[in-house]
């Protein structure tokens, strides 16, 4: 059948959730050949500087769309959550695999047993004003780098606790090492959490025909509703942004159950909503919508939409 290849960066996570894709496409049509290409982005070249000084969603995703685009590869393995909300020409998002636990983690203490001004460990603004909100005694400071380094940072006790993606520690095999698992209405997750976006070109109809039959739907529609409250809210919107699409349990057929939120950076305003539908965007808009109409637009540093219209 050929080879499919696939572009990717370099870390050992990526390179596992790449490896997870190639399993499944290689179950799916034998006889196929699956290859990587490891790519180093931005984010990876500079492994200190805070994310939202050097370009913030993208800086993991724009080269390795390249090696696509270029026809270096034929295909791109994201996490969805280190995408922009708007996909760029020439791009379709071929195909999302059944997603993983999307729940925040804490490494090296609880929640609860943490100490007054213990010290946590996050790169995600989202993370630390939710978890500022619960337990405004903490302190924290940024932490950049690969899980490694970041899970180092609490076993060794240089910070109380590090956040983490329970999905990142599953595919590393390291649940062992968690502390505690994140209520996620307590901690809402980042939009894509814990799913792999498989990105193609839209005119590649081959490589599409071959994403397709790994693509699972439910998780694919809840990637695209989180994904359309980050575009409603517009993209140079840098206060922490929460989303999480799932199934309605109480409603029927391809209703979705989507939460979101909105926060100022200290956590001292946290705005929460949640609606009911069936159309992923339509809903993922209306929460959007509501964050703002409910007070997000008079958050100090919200620069998305100006219509608050609900």
């Amino acid at each position: 059948m050929g080879t499919l290849r696939l572009a990717t960066r370099g870390s050992p996570l990526a390179l596992r959730q790449t490896e997870l894709v190639s399993e499944l496409l290689r179950q799916a049509h034998p006889g196929l050949d699956v290859a990587s290409l490891i790519v180093r982005t931005q984010g990876d070249r500079d492994g200190t500087t805070p994310l939202d000084q050097i370009g913030g969603q993208g800086v993991f995703v724009t080269e390795v769309e390249v090696a696509v685009a270029e026809g270096r590869a034929d295909a791109a393995v994201h996490s969805a959550k280190d995408m922009p909300s708007v996909m760029p020409a020439p791009f379709v998002l071929g195909a999302v695999p059944p997603r993983a636990d999307p729940r925040d983690a804490l490494v090296g203490a609880t929640l609860a047993g943490l100490p007054a001004g213990g010290l946590v460990a996050t790169g995600s603004a989202r993370r630390r004003a939710q978890l500022a909100a619960l337990r405004p005694d903490l302190v924290f400071t940024d932490l950049r780098g690969n899980m490694a380094r970041r899970v180092a940072m609490a076993e060794e006790g240089k910070v109380s606790a590090v956040v983490v993606a329970v999905a990142a520690m599953e595919r590393l095999g390291w649940m062992d090492k968690v502390r505690d698992v994140l209520d996620p209405v307590a901690v809402l997750p980042q939009a894509g959490q814990g799913a792999i976006a498989v990105q193609c070109r839209e005119d590649d109809a081959g490589t599409r025909e071959l994403l397709a039959v790994i693509d699972h739907e439910p998780s694919h529609r809840a990637l695209r509703s989180e994904r359309a409250v980050l575009a409603v809210l517009g993209g140079n919107c840098t206060l922490p942004v929460g989303a999480f699409a799932e199934p309605d349990p109480d409603g029927i057929g391809a209703a979705l159950r989507v939460s979101g939120l909105l926060a100022s950076g200290d956590g001292h305003t946290v705005i929460r909503v949640t609606r009911w539908g069936e159309d992923p965007e339509a809903v993922g808009a209306a929460v959007a919508h509501a964050l703002m109409h409910e007070g997000g637009a008079a958050i100090e540093g919200f620069d998305g939409l100006l219509d608050v219209t609900p």
